[in-house]
């Protein structure tokens, strides 16, 4: 009886020792945690923007919900031009060139698009906090501190996204985000 009592002790010293390391981890200042905090987000929109491309048929990439609705083609452009702009900004590397058109094929705009979340991986990798009172030009040479560009592409990714989902589900397609877990 003893040992058992023991041995319960022990396993409850241990699991109260692990609750309250993982209290105090997560209670720690995070460096950079603006910087931090968007590039933690990039797999995960690149994963969801990316995939609602791919699930979209070819002949819908013309399909607009309504006539003064941008396509889901120019969508797929603007995305890709609004993550260059941002993320050359950012980092301060210059954006790719080449362009995309809303006219191009889905396999281009698909490609164009991918290589526009590869660019801010990587541009964005080792940019930290340390100069977020800068500015830097972004839409039409708009000056604002670099801060204010860590949001706005944050920002972006979550707008771009829900309007992707609609597209999406208007054309009977359930986006990424929404799959059921495999």
């Amino acid at each position: 009886m003893k040992l058992r009592k023991s041995i319960m002790l022990l396993t409850l010293s241990a699991a109260l020792a692990g609750v309250t390391q993982q209290a105090r981890a997560q209670s720690a200042p995070v460096a950079n945690p603006l910087s931090t905090s968007v590039k933690s987000q990039l797999a995960r929109v690149t994963k969801n923007i990316e995939g609602g491309a791919d699930a979209m048929p070819a002949e819908k990439y013309g399909f607009k919900p309504t006539p003064d609705m941008m396509s889901f083609a120019h969508l797929m452009v603007h995305i890709a031009e609004t993550n260059t702009t941002l993320c050359a900004a950012l980092s301060g590397t210059p954006a790719p060139t080449g362009k995309m058109e809303e006219t191009d094929g889905k396999d281009k705009l698909v490609a164009g698009l991918k290589a526009s979340f590869d660019f801010c991986s990587t541009a964005l990798a080792n940019v930290d906090d340390s100069k977020l009172g800068e500015q830097v030009a972004i839409f039409g040479g708009r000056m604002v501190p670099r801060a204010a560009a860590w949001l706005i592409l944050s920002g972006s990714w979550a707008d771009h996204y829900s309007a992707e989902a609609i597209y999406l589900r208007l054309n009977g397609i359930l986006p990424p985000s929404a799959q059921p877990k495999k």
